[in-house]
């Protein structure tokens, strides 16, 4: 530490002198160009003839003024330098220091002004925005470990307490069958848990490349209705449907296969026994429109503002039957699929999801 200020003040000194050199070199050749020009001027119109001696003391008291001048600049500089450049960098790299440390909450406060020239007040609002970011950024990646800790720690105790009571003597056939089926079930969820994750991560970094093609929107979106035809039956739910034939959009298929699943899971787990789910495919001009209506628990404002959140359930009644990660993923393939989303619900009636999309024109229209 000692050595690399003993460095830093040589540095400084070096630098005084060299700023000084400078100055000097050019108030000398500015003075004595005057002088020169002053002097010959003044010699041919008044006819003086300058001796020797007249021209050395000239000489003397040009370098003194040469050398007065020039600390003269040389300070000033150094005060200009110190005030509007030493002192902003200085406040920049102590918080560039702070925030490699790890303190996200670091901010430059705004000086009024540093003169005309304001470039290293706009370093430090772009400096601010940035560490406004990345404490948001460090915000949700510590909620994220801490939330896929917490989903991961859950199934793996559910699974080790079963098979726990499994190497119990004495179980019988049932029993054993019950604790088995509770450790395939968990391993199943954390399975899906674990996929999610990856697929919610290749998402947010975009490490997926759209595969975009021209389908059937109402083929698809019932193909992965019917899909869930064992989970509505053994609900004993109604679906109505109202599907406008022939809409085509020209976009990733893979990705929108998982918008509608989770979709119809959603509406599906939040129904309870003898209700009723609707789906409703319609062409808007440009645009065709997906809508997936539930006469489930519904949705509250403050459960709505984070419902695309990741690991959030609002329902907590249900949260064995998903990990919250379903429409964090439905929203993220809307966004990069250049679609949008919007929700409609009220407590207690039900919900209805809304997916709007670029329809592709018909070739005969």
């Amino acid at each position: 530490m000692k050595k690399a200020k003993k460095r830093s003040a040589y540095v400084r000194i070096l630098l005084a002198i060299n700023h000084y050199l400078i100055f000097f070199l050019i108030v000398a050749f500015v003075i004595t160009c005057c002088m020169m020009l002053f002097i010959s001027v003044m010699s041919y119109n008044l006819n003086i003839t300058l001796t020797d001696e007249n021209l050395n003391m000239a000489a003397k008291l040009t370098f003194i003024n040469v050398v007065f001048l020039s600390l003269i600049f040389t300070v000033i500089d150094m005060l200009r330098r110190k005030l509007t450049i030493d002192r902003p960098v200085k406040r920049i790299t102590e918080a560039a220091e702070r925030m490699m440390q790890g303190d996200f909450s670091t901010r430059i406060s705004l000086p009024r002004s540093y003169g005309a020239d304001d470039r290293f007040r706009d370093i430090m609002i772009c400096f601010n925005k940035m560490a406004e970011e990345l404490s948001k950024t460090e915000t949700l990646r510590t909620d994220f470990i801490a939330n896929v800790s917490h989903e991961l720690k859950t199934p793996l105790a559910v699974m080790k307490n079963y098979s726990t009571m499994l190497r119990a003597p004495g179980l019988t056939e049932e029993q054993r069958e019950e604790y088995a089926k509770a450790i395939s079930d968990t391993s199943g969820r954390l399975a899906n848990l674990i996929t999610n994750i990856l697929r919610l991560n290749k998402l947010e970094n975009q490490q997926v490349t759209l595969s975009s093609a021209v389908f059937d929107l109402g083929e698809q979106v019932c193909e992965c209705l019917l899909s869930f035809e064992n989970a509505w039956e053994s609900k004993a739910l109604e679906i109505e449907t109202d599907i406008e034939d022939g809409i085509l959009v020209n976009t990733d298929e893979e990705m929108m296969t998982l918008v509608w699943n989770n979709l119809f899971s959603n509406a599906i787990k939040f129904t309870d026994n003898g209700g009723k789910i609707t789906l409703i495919i319609r062409s808007d001009g440009d645009f065709a429109e997906v809508s997936v209506s539930d006469t489930g628990c519904g949705i509250s404002a403050d459960v709505g503002a984070h419902m695309f959140d990741k690991f959030y359930q609002g329902d907590t009644s249900h949260a064995t039957q998903g990990n919250g990660l379903g429409l964090a993923l439905v929203k993220r393939v809307v966004d990069i699929t250049g679609s949008d989303i919007s929700v409609k619900s009220e407590l207690g009636k039900g919900s209805t999801f809304t997916v709007r999309m670029r329809r592709k024109q018909n070739a005969d229209t």
